[in-house]
């Protein structure tokens, strides 16, 4: 809604994403890249329509289904990284798997012992125990990234994850994600105006106005 009257953000939206591959949405600020990897992710809720998410229909799944559906089977990584400042890179990584019903429990160490190995992974094997206030952009957005993949999802969602990075930095984090979904085959779906990053997806989807364009 805006100014009491209703808003329409997407329409006529058809789309449809492979298994383990590669989507980049592209289109100009407003275009409603984000509210479409909201409702992919089931963050959000459409108005109408439909959205399957490996398989299952989110509509008729309340929040609480919606939050164990995402836990089990998706990784999100924000432009913002969105880490909570007072836990340590490697507590971080852990969090989504705490969320996740039971929590670590008795695979606590097995649960360690893999968040080590993705920040490993990303290059920050060393930095396991700093605050998210003593590590960098960069840094900050690959324990995003390590988290993201810690519950080892079937889809991972990216909205802008370059985006507050610069070109160095930015390109390592592309990097990384490229390698991550071959080497995990996970589904990888991001929001992005980086046009090198898009150009490296299996398929690129633009938005204008609220509709896919050609």
């Amino acid at each position: 809604m805006s100014g009491g009257r209703p808003l329409t953000v997407l329409k006529d939206v058809n789309l449809s994403v492979d298994p383990q591959g590669f989507v980049a949405i592209v289109g100009p600020s407003g275009s409603g890249k984000t509210t479409l990897l909201g409702l992919l992710a089931g963050l959000d809720r459409p108005s109408a329509g439909r959205v399957e998410l490996d398989g299952e229909d989110l509509g008729p799944l309340n929040e609480d289904q919606r939050a164990r559906l995402r836990s089990e089977k998706v990784g999100f990584v924000f432009q913002t990284f969105q880490l909570i400042p007072t836990l340590t890179a490697l507590e971080n990584v852990l969090v989504p798997v705490e969320l996740r019903p039971g929590g670590v429990g008795d695979g606590g160490a097995e649960a360690e012992e893999r968040a080590r190995d993705l920040l490993a992974r990303v290059g920050l094997a060393e930095r396991t125990h700093h605050y998210p206030v003593q590590l960098s952009g960069g840094e900050q957005q690959r324990v995003a990234l390590a988290r993201a993949f810690a519950n080892q999802p079937k889809i991972l969602f990216a909205d802008e994850p370059t985006g507050n990075l610069d070109t160095e930095t930015g390109k390592a984090v592309a990097d990384l994600l490229v390698a991550l979904n071959t080497e995990t085959e996970t589904t990888l779906v991001l929001v992005t105006h980086d046009q090198e990053l898009a150009a490296r997806a299996h398929r690129i989807v633009r938005l204008a106005g609220g509709t896919v364009v050609p």
